[in-house]
């Protein structure tokens, strides 16, 4: 096992060095700019685009074009792609250039349906070669100094564990990093991640092993680097409403002393500056809409929050956001 003073470290791939190991996932509906922002400043050493189509890119999809813009001064621009065929992946990269992009993802474990039924996502998880096919047809389309990296999940189904296969297949045809979410397309997000399996994939192959899966807290991305010794952390529901669990696992890898809780005062004055982000990039009526889902996150824990919850479902503006976040700080000083 790697020696715990060494827990956090950076990632080295063909033409990109990744300064750290804490991964921000490319969740749909959420890995907005606003929402990659908030976790780079809290010490994510990446943060992944939402999962862009390969077929929207060629139509020249406005919306999907959007996904691909980059933060101001942001380093990596790390894109994940979904595609179910080779050549749509490869015309998709003329797309993509423009926008700088340091690292290229396959997804090959989303388990929506209409994903799916496009035999993308967690579809190419029944055919491995399928996988190498379009690893190959990106990378033949993009320069040496950006690097091809793949998310697979365990298998269809808990008879059809394929995760090696596809990983042997991904790193054969030119990929430099492989992450596993350690569950089956079945089990979607529910049940519990097989660990062993990443263990396992970083036991088997040479290239950066990252994993995913049940990583909530920081004690749950220290337990699963020293359990499998992979590589890095893929942080997904976990850093949802809690970009502080970048800098509070950092913390804890480095020094091994579990860091203090945030403050709920904190997390009100985090969520708020979020909201601020999000109306920056996608201005005040989408942004106020959009930010109620990141609000359950943010006001967890905090006593006789569901009536604050209430109220921020039906916020319309950031003055209306401003008020419940004034009496929820209010309601905190007075607890």
């Amino acid at each position: 096992m790697r020696n715990k003073k060494n827990l956090y470290h950076s990632i080295q791939l063909p033409g990109l060095t990744i300064p750290g190991n804490l991964f921000s996932a490319p969740l749909a509906g959420f890995s907005d700019q606003a929402f990659r922002q908030m976790n780079l400043e809290q010490g994510a050493s990446i943060a992944f685009t939402e999962m862009v189509s390969c077929e929207a890119l060629i139509r020249g999809s406005r919306k999907t074009l959007h996904l691909l813009e980059p933060l101001e001064g942001e380093k990596h621009l790390a894109v994940q792609v979904f595609s179910g065929t080779p050549e749509s992946a490869a015309k998709a990269m003329s797309h993509i250039l423009p926008f700088n992009p340091s690292l290229i993802d396959l997804n090959c474990g989303c388990p929506v349906p209409k994903i799916i039924k496009a035999g993308a996502g967690s579809a190419l998880m029944k055919d491995p070669k399928k996988i190498g096919g379009i690893v190959r047809a990106i990378r033949r389309e993009l320069p040496d100094h950006i690097p091809v990296s793949v998310k697979i999940r365990s298998g269809w189904d808990a008879r059809d564990l394929t995760y090696r296969e596809a990983a042997a297949a991904a790193i054969d045809s030119g990929a430099a990093m492989v992450t596993l979410h350690a569950r089956t397309r079945t089990q979607g997000y529910s049940g519990t991640a097989e660990w062993t399996q990443i263990r396992e994939l970083k036991e088997l192959f040479q290239v950066p092993i990252i994993g995913s899966g049940d990583l909530l807290t920081p004690e749950d991305g220290k337990r699963m680097l020293e359990e499998t010794n992979c590589d890095g952390l893929l942080f997904a529901r976990g850093a949802i409403g809690n970009p502080f669990i970048f800098s509070q696992t950092r913390d804890l890898l480095e020094s091994g002393v579990l860091p203090s809780p945030i403050p709920h005062s904190t997390r009100i004055e985090t969520a708020l500056l979020h909201l601020e982000r999000s109306i920056k990039y996608r201005g005040e009526l989408l942004a106020c809409k959009e930010m109620r889902k990141h609000l359950s996150s943010y006001t967890k824990g905090i006593h006789g929050a569901a009536a604050f919850r209430n109220r921020i479902v039906h916020c319309k503006t950031k003055k209306e956001y401003q008020e419940v976040f004034r009496d929820i700080l209010s309601h905190i000083e007075s607890a």
